[in-house]
């Protein structure tokens, strides 16, 4: 699960927190590169598209600059990683509940469909939808054939990545029928009210309301959200995260959404959960609330979570606002 690991980097989330105002893409030549030759070969080859189409499409296609900066090193630190201070300045807060109670009332029919389809809890996707999107208001501006392309040819951190997502890209276009030079997402190619990479897009998004599948329509995003945490075991029977006390101020063993510990091990060490937890063991997870620590234990359904975006901060905003709605 490779690129649901990496999804936490190209989440719009990110946009949305860190928005760059001079960041206007300018013309760029990309049929000059050799590798982008070597891409028209190898998409006409294997997947049977029309050379010429291909060449007129990256003829259209610009350099973004302020992409390239966030993963080449040069963009600000936190350009792509946010902060559990600016998720509670714009996500984790009483007004994004409010919407979320709001959103869930709006939704409930499709929600409850998508919850029983799926044997999972509805006001996790309402979380999801939270975070990715705010309830689908903000979904990106960044034209996804520059940020794709541009990060596919020029050196950083995670060209292969992207280069695999633009071959994406120009499949999910062409099985959707999309103008593939108009589509926008986040300034790394996630798209729609959930900010699906093109390769998560083809591989979760789906007709669920019976009028064509887009990552753009909220019935079928909550479903594919749904479709998404079925497909990595979520149990209704079992808590997300509960609440844990700890013997002083700051959390001194590690913390992490992949590290697990034994119930009994965190006991002896003074952590002990705060609500009822009947597993033998979780992560354990922490935020840094300036002069404290505050500390939750986290089952295999926060790990699911982070299977979307790899990220405490991430997993603790969609738990808490699920919370809020219980």
């Amino acid at each position: 699960m490779r690129v649901l690991v990496k999804l936490f980097l190209v989440s719009f989330l990110m946009v949305f927190l860190y928005a760059n105002d001079d960041r206007e893409p300018i013309g760029y030549d990309y049929l000059k590169k050799p590798e982008v030759e070597r891409f028209i070969s190898m998409m006409s080859r294997n997947y049977g598209f029309d050379r010429e189409y291909l060449k007129r499409v990256f003829k259209k296609a610009r350099l973004d600059r302020d992409t390239l900066a966030r993963y080449s090193g040069r963009f600000k630190r936190n350009s792509t990683i946010g902060s559990w201070e600016r998720f509670k300045l714009h996500v984790v807060n009483e007004a994004t509940y409010k919407e979320a109670r709001e959103f869930k009332d709006e939704y409930y029919h499709s929600l409850k469909k998508a919850s029983r389809k799926y044997r999972v809890d509805m006001d996790y996707i309402v979380g999801f939808l939270g975070v990715e999107s705010h309830f689908g208001k903000y979904t990106g501006d960044y034209n996804i054939l520059d940020a794709l392309s541009t990060l596919a040819f020029h050196k950083n951190r995670m060209k292969k990545f992207f280069k695999r997502e633009l071959k994406e890209l120009f499949l999910f276009a062409r099985e959707r029928r999309y103008d593939i030079t108009k589509l926008q997402g986040s300034f790394a190619g996630a798209m729609g009210c959930v900010q699906q990479v093109p390769s998560v897009a083809r591989r979760f998004n789906y007709d669920f309301d019976g009028d064509g599948a887009s990552v753009w329509d909220m019935d079928d995003c909550i479903g594919s959200i749904a479709k998404f945490m079925n497909a990595h075991h979520w149990s209704s029977a079992i808590p997300t995260a509960v609440k844990a006390s700890i013997p002083t101020k700051r959390l001194h063993l590690k913390s992490s959404y992949k590290k697990s510990y034994s119930i009994s091990y965190l006991r002896k060490k003074g952590i002990k959960p705060l609500e009822r937890y009947p597993l033998s063991s979780a992560y354990l997870l922490k935020v840094n609330e300036g002069s404290f620590d505050r500390v939750w234990l986290g089952s295999r359904n926060f790990r699911v979570l982070t299977r979307y975006n790899a990220s405490t901060n991430y997993g603790l905003a969609i738990h808490l606002i699920a919370q809020s709605l219980k």
